[in-house]
C-alpha cells in the first residue's frame, strides 16, 4: 500500500513537539503516512507571500492535511491582515479545502476552539493524539 501524503498543519510556537511526534512514528516503516510540512517557523524568511508560496505548495503536494488544534489554533495572528486569515493555521486549511485535500483534524484537548476554515468542512477526526487514531481518521478520510 502507498503511504498517504499529509501536510501537517499545527501551531508552530505552541505545537512542534506534536509535529516532531507524527516525524517519530513516521520513521516506523509501520507507520502508513509521511508527513510533508513546511512551517513558517522553518521558512527562512519572514515575508508573508514567500511563506503563504512554500506553504501552498507543500499543500498541492499532499492529498490529505492534519490539523493540529492545539490552544491557540484559532487565535488571531499579529499578521492577519496579510495572511488573509486569522492564522497560518486557517490559511493552510483554506489552501488545503481549494486543493481538495482531505482534512483530518485531533484536538489536543476537547475544550480547544477549532480553526474557523475547518468548520463545516467535513473533516475526519481522530478522538485523541495517538498513532491508532490518527491513522484511523485518515483511512476515514479516505473514504470520504
Amino acid at each position: 500500500m502507498a503511504k498517504k501524503k499529509v501536510f501537517v498543519s499545527f501551531d508552530y510556537d505552541d505545537d512542534k513537539n506534536y509535529r516532531n511526534l507524527l516525524k517519530a512514528w513516521d520513521a516506523n516503516p509501520e507507520f502508513d503516512f509521511y508527513i510533508s510540512d513546511l512551517t513558517p517557523g522553518e521558512i527562512d524568511t519572514w515575508d508573508v507571500s514567500r511563506i503563504k508560496a512554500a506553504l501552498t505548495a507543500s499543500i498541492r503536494n499532499a492529498t490529505y492535511t492534519l490539523v493540529i488544534i492545539g490552544k491557540n489554533a484559532n487565535k488571531r495572528h499579529p499578521k492577519a491582515d496579510f495572511i488573509g486569515y486569522k492564522n497560518w493555521i486557517n490559511f493552510e486549511i483554506a489552501q488545503s479545502k481549494a486543493n481538495r485535500n482531505r482534512l483530518v483534524a485531533v484536538k489536543l484537548d476537547r475544550e480547544y476552539e477549532s480553526p474557523n476554515e475547518l468548520l463545516g468542512a467535513n473533516a475526519s477526526w481522530a478522538m485523541s493524539f495517538t498513532k491508532d487514531s490518527i491513522i484511523n481518521a485518515l483511512n476515514e478520510a479516505s473514504r470520504k
